[in-house]
C-alpha cells in the first residue's frame, strides 16, 4: 500500500475560519492514523484577495493548537516550494501540455465582451454560461484561425479547459458514495489567468499529483469543483487521489453555514485567534485570547461531523488519532454549539494541573498589576478551578482573594446586612482572632457554634460575613476562604466592612 500523503491548503485571503481548523485536524488524524505525512501548502494564485499577515496568521494559529505538519512552508520537504506563488513555473509547462493535447485552448475575450453577451442573455432571460453550447462563438483560439490566435497572443488572454460532451463524470468519495454528474451541465473553467498565474483548479491538481497526494479531504464546498478536477486528472494521464467532501459547520440554530457574523452576533469567537484586518481595522476575537485550551478546542472540532463510536466525548489527541475513521464522518452538516464548546474547556480546565494554570494566571494577574507569589496563585486555583469554563473567567472568580473589596454587593447589602450584623460581624471577628494556631476548620466550627448558640440565621448570618470578605454573594466555600486570606486579612475585611456599611 502506498504511503498516504494528506494535505491542508488554505488560502492567505483572511483569519484561518474554525471550519477549516476542523478540515486540517481530520487530515492529520487521518494521516497520524495510517503513519501518512501531513503537509501544508498556501494557495495564494489570487493576488487580488491577498491579505498582509494572514499566511503567518495560518501558521501561528496551528502553532497554538499543536497540529504539526510533516512539511511545507516554513518546514520545507523535498517537494518545496510549498507556496503556489513560487511555483509559477512548474504550472506553465502543464497548461502548456493541456493545450498541445486538446484538453484546453486560449481564450482573448475581454471583460466588456464577456458582460455584453451576459446582457444579452439575460434580456433572453437565459443564464450564460462558458461551455461547449457558446465556446465556438466567443473569441478563442477554438473559434480563430492560426495566424488570427498568433497574432493575439501578445494580448492579454485566459486559458479554459475544454470540458468534454456527453461524458458521464463519476466521483467516488469516502464519505458521500458515488457522486455522478453529465459533462454537458458544466463550463469551461478557466485554468490560467491573464496575470500569469493558475486558478486554484490547476494548481491544486498539478501540486497534489507532484507532491504524491494520495487523499483530499477537504469542505463540502468543493464538492462542485470536484468533477473538473476528475476530468482533470483524465487530461493529464494521472491518477487521481480518493477524495473525502466534509460536512460543513452550520450556524447554532442551523439556518446556513457558520460565518463571522454569526460570531459578532452571538458574542462567540469563529477564529482560532484574535485577527484586526490590516486594511480595515476590523478586529475578530479569537478562541486562544478568549480563555480556551487548545485541546479543549480540538476535542470539541473533532465531534462535529464525526462520530468516535464510543459514548466517551473528552478524547486526547492519541485517543482521536486511534478513534478516527472517515466512514464515521457525517453526510449531514454539523450545527456549531458554542455552549458546548464552553463545556468541553471547563472539562479540560478541571484536568489541567494547577501549577501549569497557576502560570497562565499569573500572567493575567501581572496585567492587572497584582503581585503575587506563584504557591499562592496555585492555591487560588485549587479554590476556584471548578468554577472556570473559560481561562479568561479567572480574575472575575478569584480578584477579590488578592484585592481587599472597595464595593459592596447593594442587593446582598439591602436582602441581608440587618441592623444588628455589626453586632454578630463584631463577634466573629474576636471568635476568629482567638484561634490560635490558626486553622480554618476549626474557625467554621467555632463561627457555627456562636449561629447555633444565639439562634441566629444561619443564611443571613454567613452572607454577611461572605459579603465582608468578597464584596459579594459569590465564591467557593466560605472557610476556604478564609483559609486562604489568613486571620489576619479576614478580620480586617471584616472591620472595613462593618465600618462602611454601619
Amino acid at each position: 500500500m502506498e504511503k498516504v500523503r494528506v494535505r491542508f491548503a488554505p488560502s492567505p485571503t483572511g483569519p484561518l475560519h474554525i471550519g477549516g481548523v476542523r478540515t486540517a485536524l481530520y487530515n492529520y488524524l487521518f494521516a497520524k492514523q495510517n503513519h501518512g505525512a501531513c503537509i501544508l501548502r498556501i494557495e495564494d494564485t489570487d493576488r487580488h484577495r491577498f491579505v498582509e499577515g494572514a499566511e503567518e496568521y495560518i501558521t501561528e494559529s496551528f502553532k497554538w493548537l499543536g497540529i504539526t505538519f510533516d512539511e511545507g512552508v516554513h518546514l520545507g520537504g523535498k517537494f518545496a516550494p510549498y507556496k503556489q506563488s513560487e511555483r509559477k513555473e512548474i504550472y506553465q509547462q502543464y497548461i502548456q501540455q493541456l493545450i498541445e493535447s486538446g484538453w484546453a485552448y486560449y481564450a482573448f475575450d475581454t471583460a466588456e465582451e464577456l458582460e455584453a453577451k451576459r446582457k444579452e442573455y439575460e434580456s433572453e432571460k437565459k443564464n450564460f454560461q462558458y461551455d461547449m453550447t457558446t465556446r465556438y462563438g466567443m473569441t478563442n483560439s477554438l473559434s480563430l484561425s492560426e495566424e488570427e490566435v498568433k497574432s493575439r497572443m501578445d494580448m492579454p488572454y485566459v486559458v479554459r479547459f475544454k470540458m468534454p460532451e456527453d461524458r458521464e463524470i463519476v466521483i467516488q468519495d469516502l464519505i458521500r458514495g458515488e457522486v455522478r454528474i453529465l459533462s454537458n451541465l458544466l463550463d469551461d473553467k478557466v485554468l490560467y489567468k491573464s496575470d500569469g498565474l493558475p486558478t486554484y483548479h490547476l494548481a491544486n491538481i498539478v501540486d497534489d499529483h507532484l507532491m504524491e497526494i494520495t487523499h483530499v479531504i477537504r469542505g463540502e464546498e468543493w464538492l462542485p469543483s470536484a468533477p473538473l478536477h476528475v476530468m482533470l486528472y483524465e487530461a493529464f494521464g494521472w491518477q487521481a487521489p480518493q477524495f473525502a467532501h466534509l460536512p460543513l459547520l452550520l450556524k447554532p440554530d442551523g439556518n446556513g453555514k457558520l460565518s463571522k457574523r454569526d460570531g459578532d452576533r452571538l458574542g462567540f469567537p469563529v477564529f482560532p485567534l484574535d485577527w484586526q484586518n490590516p486594511e480595515t481595522g476590523e478586529f475578530s476575537k479569537g478562541y486562544r485570547e478568549n480563555g480556551y485550551l487548545p485541546e479543549a478546542v480540538l476535542n470539541f472540532l473533532a465531534l462535529l461531523g464525526w462520530n468516535p463510536g464510543t459514548t466517551e466525548e473528552l478524547l486526547s489527541m492519541d485517543e482521536l488519532i486511534a478513534l478516527f475513521s472517515i466512514k464515521r464522518i457525517s453526510k449531514s452538516d454539523a450545527k456549531f454549539d458554542i455552549e458546548k464548546a464552553r463545556w468541553f474547556n471547563h472539562q479540560y480546565i478541571q484536568k489541567k494541573d494547577n501549577h501549569e494554570l497557576a502560570l497562565i494566571f499569573e500572567k493575567m494577574l501581572v496585567a492587572l498589576s497584582i503581585q503575587v507569589a506563584l504557591p499562592k496563585i496555585e492555591q487560588a486555583v485549587a479554590l476556584v478551578k471548578e468554577r472556570l469554563h473559560l481561562l479568561t473567567d479567572f480574575p472575575e472568580q478569584s480578584l477579590f482573594l488578592f484585592v481587599t473589596p472597595e464595593e459592596y454587593d447593594t442587593q446582598v447589602v439591602k436582602k441581608k446586612w440587618k441592623e444588628d450584623t455589626p453586632i454578630h460581624l463584631t463577634e466573629i471577628q474576636k471568635i476568629i482572632t482567638n484561634i490560635t494556631p490558626f486553622d480554618k476548620t476549626v474557625a467554621h466550627d467555632a463561627v457555627m457554634n456562636y449561629i447555633t448558640s444565639n439562634e441566629l440565621n444561619t443564611g443571613q448570618i454567613m452572607n454577611c460575613l461572605r459579603l465582608s470578605l468578597v464584596g459579594a454573594a459569590k465564591g467557593p466555600d466560605l472557610f476556604e476562604i478564609v483559609g486562604f486570606l489568613g486571620k489576619e486579612e479576614s478580620c480586617n475585611r471584616i472591620s472595613r466592612a462593618i465600618t462602611l456599611l454601619s
